[in-house]
């Protein structure tokens, strides 16, 4: 499965997804979802209960639900379960919340969109654009952030065109680039930018 992790925005409110390129669906974060329908102060508990209830029933969406490792808020990859669209319509159901119907639209919409995406790549950095300035980034701040995406891109697709594709050699590739600018590896990096507020300016 070639797969993308990308972060949709459901109002003001994070959705981490994986994009899969060959089946053409999203994978949701469930914790996120949870989150965003019961606003719980404890989204993660609130779907081990829910997700034990439903097993005990014997509901087969939950069965059939996996784990992918996503970026988690202290920055690590952590296995997160997901599930596509449709499984998330099932589970939705399991969750009495006046944000239902709201969030299965959105999801048709997400969906919808990234098809029209893929047929138009110049629609997903407009979306990007919208999505960074709803959450209150500045233009100078999106004008790097699309720059360095678009850097990132080019280096990736040289690499690719000279036969690394294991994503390991990926890794290994920007930490010796981190390592040569920054004398940190990417995590660490990261790990020290996450010691101050970011800022947006």
């Amino acid at each position: 499965m070639s797969k993308q992790e990308i972060v949709n925005i459901f109002g003001d409110r994070k959705i981490r997804s994986v994009w899969d390129d060959e089946a053409e669906k999203w994978y949701f974060s469930i914790v996120d979802v949870v989150a965003v329908l019961t606003e719980s102060k404890d989204p993660l508990a609130y779907w081990r209960k829910l997700k034990q209830r439903l097993k005990t029933e014997g509901n087969e969406t939950v069965t059939n639900c996996h784990g992918l490792k996503l970026r988690a808020a202290d920055g690590k990859m952590r296995m997160t379960d997901v599930a596509d669209q449709e499984q998330l319509f099932r589970l939705i159901q399991s969750i009495p919340s006046p944000k239902a119907e709201p969030f299965k639209m959105w999801m048709a919409k997400v969906a919808a969109e990234r098809l029209d995406q893929i047929q138009d790549p110049e629609l997903s950095i407009q979306q990007a654009l919208a999505d960074y300035r709803r959450l209150g980034y500045s233009e100078r701040w999106i004008a790097r952030r699309l720059k360095s995406i678009d850097i990132r891109k080019d280096l990736t697709d040289e690499w690719k065109a000279r036969g690394i594709e294991d994503e390991r050699e990926y890794a290994s590739l920007t930490n010796t680039i981190y390592k040569t600018w920054a004398g940190m590896t990417a995590g660490e990096y990261k790990r020290f930018k996450g010691l101050r507020s970011p800022s947006r300016s």
